[in-house]
């Protein structure tokens, strides 16, 4: 019985063996499995984990994650943690159990940068980013998100560094790009779906998931990413990050619209579908919670990631139970916004004036000041309460 950590097809890892059969993948996983069950517990092998006691290769420690959404699709055996069962140590590949660590490393030097998720081994290693690293292994204690994998045609980018798998991106596609696409014969899937509960197709492209490994942070992925993102829909008036978008993810746009002003009036924090009663634009709510923190109190008791890099950039890993951000409807900015923030915000609504924001500051000035004096308060507004991020 094959087991033992290796490199078939001379010192390659998973990543750089071609030609790779899910469906076989699978049988044979399910083969070793059955064997593993019927062996005796003495006669069981072990696995080397660097930095700790070898593991013992019993059924016990096996379990089967599906690699798609869609769970009838295909599976992966892996083996986890003895101690933690909620840690995954290895995968089952090509008859041997290879480390996580190895799973994201490659050979082939052309391998780097961005590049388009379209083989079913780089379908494991969007899963093993995903799921695995991401959702076991680097998620912060305080975060609150319900992983699963990603859909089986789902549109992704890996961001390679130096031999390693390092971040990734995924998007949902416009309807009517959908379409499009389905006529050129470039896509089988009837349309990037909100979710598998609705007909409703996305009205704009969509930045739904992005994640950076933790040893990559700090050197400038997130801002290559999210700059890729615009690249490839140039031609669009509105792209969107889907909705809740993280504190380090409001980080990484605020730097990103620093540097590109001219997409300051693009990029919207969406709700699915996306319509425009259910976008707010990024750029405007980063300079209200500048000019306003008190207003922005729940927000910043979000999740800071390490290094201010994106962890879960939004909706993406089918987070239903994420902390949202709160939306600031216009009466708060109708209330709030100065007179010198005017030009600003009406600059980043919709052609037409859908959401146009309209105040009138002096009238409010001196109602507020109206107040005060009734409740014998000095009329000198008081300086606002700081943003407090958990670290």
């Amino acid at each position: 019985m094959a087991a033992a950590r290796g490199r078939p097809a001379g010192d390659l890892y998973p990543m750089d063996i071609k030609d790779i059969k899910l469906e076989a993948l699978e049988a044979e996983s399910r083969a070793y499995h059955a064997k593993v069950l019927k062996q005796p517990s003495s006669a069981a092998e072990f696995f080397s984990v660097p930095g700790r006691e070898k593991v013992k290769l019993e059924a016990s420690l096996m379990r089967f994650l599906p690699l798609y959404r869609e769970e009838s699709k295909c599976a992966l055996l892996v083996l986890i943690d003895s101690q933690d069962k909620n840690t995954v140590l290895a995968i089952y590949l090509h008859s041997s159990w290879w480390l996580i660590e190895d799973i994201v490393k490659t050979t082939d030097p052309s391998r780097e940068g961005l590049m388009q998720v379209q083989t079913s081994a780089e379908r494991i290693l969007l899963f093993v980013l995903n799921c695995i690293i991401f959702g076991m292994l680097e998620r912060g204690s305080t975060c609150d998100v319900l992983f699963m994998p990603h859909s089986e045609k789902e549109c992704a980018k890996i961001f390679w560094r130096s031999g390693e798998a390092a971040a990734f991106y995924t998007t949902k596609a416009k309807g009517t790009m959908v379409r499009d696409m389905i006529a050129r014969k470039e896509l089988s899937l009837p349309g990037s779906l909100c979710d598998s509960h609705t007909s409703l197709c996305y009205l704009l492209p969509v930045l739904d998931t992005m994640f950076v490994r933790r040893k990559f942070r700090r050197r400038g992925l997130g801002l290559e990413m999210l700059h890729d993102f615009c690249e490839v829909f140039t031609a669009e008036d509105a792209l969107g990050i889907s909705c809740p978008v993280s504190v380090g993810m409001y980080q990484v746009c605020q730097r990103f619209l620093e540097i590109h002003p001219e997409e300051q009036s693009r990029l919207w924090e969406v709700e699915s579908p996306g319509d425009w009663s259910q976008r707010i634009n990024i750029w405007l709510k980063i300079q209200l919670e500048q000019n306003f923190p008190k207003q922005m109190d729940v927000s910043c008791n979000m999740e800071r990631f390490p290094d201010d890099e994106p962890g879960p950039s939004a909706k993406g890993w089918t987070n239903e139970k994420g902390e949202h951000v709160p939306q600031l409807g216009t009466s708060t900015c109708e209330e709030k916004l100065h007179k010198s923030d005017q030009e600003k915000a009406s600059s980043l609504q919709p052609h037409g004036g859908e959401h146009a924001i309209q105040q009138d500051t002096d009238v409010q000035q001196r109602r507020e000041s109206k107040k005060r004096a009734s409740r014998g308060r000095p009329a000198e507004d008081r300086a606002p309460k700081q943003c407090r991020a958990m670290p």
